[in-house]
């Protein structure tokens, strides 16, 4: 299941709805009908601006995967997987993930402003991502004409949004939730937050405090942190240290292509090699080679799933082959609109002297790999239109409940640094710490499920400094 899930989720793999649900207005009940996979759909229409109520408005498509016994269920649990991404086609591919909360909720979701069922952008051109498999950048001048190419899909998508340029933050988000709240008849929005959702629901914490219930956020990226330095070393730092816990494995498992050698020796070799002269790739076509940026791009060291396929690219490169790093990715990336909303909420700086000097400063903490996590954002942001309303920014939230974080300590997305910040913020927040990635209850961290659903039907939060071991014990 976890393999099946995080690919769903990963991948943000598209479908349609199967039938064009009922419609209600701000503030009026939700109609629900079956629309196919088990769920039942519905529409809620809200403003294209929060700050302007009176102006041109939009609809939000939800669906919901009902309690299995309606009367026996403890109400209702919102639910954003991240992204920031479409929600309800994926949780047709992802719901059997969710089957345990059925038990006591029915748990519903809603597609982002902007996205799928919901009033969507539809930008013309798609975003130069799929094609710029090389995204640690190794010169300037290929940035910047990445750059004009992000420049153009941006400018696009702004006209193609129509009322809603400029209108598709987080901060709206959250009024969208406190809408589906009301709209569901809910005195207090119970929230369950994955990854990018729990920018959402920090963002709803700050700006109605009063209407939290119990909110669980997983794997929380931070946004409460104006400093990108500050922001982006803990992302390094973790990366790094799973590089280093690859060439452990490397060193136990006798699987590993590379077992008996000293696999950040070899690594130091490769990038060195392929920085003086990229290697040569005869199986991804003729005359194709692999740089270090390529390879520094290519190497997946944050899911241990992907360890033996890493060993075994370092190997063949090692012996004069990079191939394997050369050949382009079989993944998807996130659907091209993601990179708007992400980029109103966080305003990365792009310029390019900016971007390697944090690169600079970033090798000084992680010198084999974690400096690569300077990148990922200017590749999102640069070029796009400069609209940020819901930048960072450090939150004061008065009179919460008690909510539960939970962090993976070898998570380069979203490293424990962000969840015990996060903590902090929020009064009376309790942090909870796993042996593992990204997405723990999604992954099937079976400590991480058995608290979380004791937090969400009862409150009770782990005891303080609780750690989960792997989701494999």
């Amino acid at each position: 299941m976890k393999k099946t899930i995080l690919a769903v989720l990963g991948t943000m793999l598209l479908s349609t709805v199967a039938a064009a649900p009922a419609t209600a207005t701000a503030g009026a009940k939700l109609s629900w009908q079956d629309c196919g996979d088990g769920l039942q759909c519905g529409r809620l229409t809200v403003p294209a601006d929060w700050a302007v109520l009176k102006g041109e408005q939009i609809t939000l498509g939800l669906a919901k995967l009902p309690a299995r016994d309606p009367a026996a269920k403890k109400g209702t649990l919102v639910l954003n997987m991240g992204g920031p991404a479409q929600q309800i086609s994926v949780m047709r591919q992802a719901k059997q993930a969710f089957a345990d909360l059925t038990q006591w909720f029915d748990v519903v979701v809603f597609d982002p402003r902007g996205f799928e069922a919901s009033t969507g952008v539809r930008c013309p051109d798609p975003a130069p991502w799929a094609a710029n498999a090389e995204w640690v950048f190794p010169d300037r001048a290929t940035y910047a004409r990445y750059t004009e190419q992000n420049h153009r899909f941006g400018l696009g998508c702004a006209e193609a949004a129509g009322p809603l340029a400029g209108s598709l933050d987080s901060g709206q988000g959250a009024h969208d939730l406190e809408a589906v709240r009301v709209a569901l008849g809910e005195q207090k929005l119970h929230y369950y937050g994955n990854s990018y959702g729990t920018v959402l629901g920090v963002a709803y914490a700050e700006k109605f405090p009063s209407r939290v219930g119990r909110m669980y956020l997983d794997s929380p990226i931070d946004h409460t942190n104006r400093s990108w330095a500050e922001w982006l070393l803990p992302k390094a730092k973790v990366k790094e240290d799973n590089l280093h816990r690859f060439a452990e494995w490397c060193a136990t498992d006798q699987s590993c292509a590379l077992h008996g050698r000293d696999v950040l020796q070899v690594w130091d070799e490769v990038m060195d090699r392929a920085a003086k002269r990229p290697i040569p790739a005869p199986g991804a076509g003729a005359g194709a080679a692999a740089s270090a940026t390529l390879i520094a791009s290519r190497a997946t060291v944050t899911f241990d799933a992907t360890w033996p396929e890493l060993a075994k690219s370092l190997a063949e490169a090692s012996a004069g082959d990079a191939t394997r790093f050369a050949k382009p990715s079989t993944g998807a990336a996130d659907p091209d609109f993601s990179r708007i909303t992400m980029c109103a909420d966080f305003p990365y700086p792009t310029a390019y002297g900016e971007v390697k000097a944090m690169e600079k400063r970033l090798k000084r903490a992680a010198p084999r790999i974690g400096w690569t996590i300077a990148w990922p954002l200017a590749n999102f942001c640069t070029g796009l239109p400069r609209k940020t309303p819901f930048p960072p920014h450090p939150v004061q939230p008065r009179g919460l409940p008690p909510i539960l974080i939970a962090g993976g300590l070898y998570d380069d997305v979203a490293p424990p640094a962000y969840a015990r910040r996060i903590t902090a913020q929020l009064d009376g927040a309790r942090y909870m710490a796993a042996k593992g990635g990204h997405a723990l209850y999604l992954s099937g961290n079976p400590c991480i499920r058995d608290h979380v659903h004791r937090y969400l039907t009862t409150g009770q939060l782990p005891p303080m400094g609780t750690t989960c071991g792997p989701a494999s014990s």
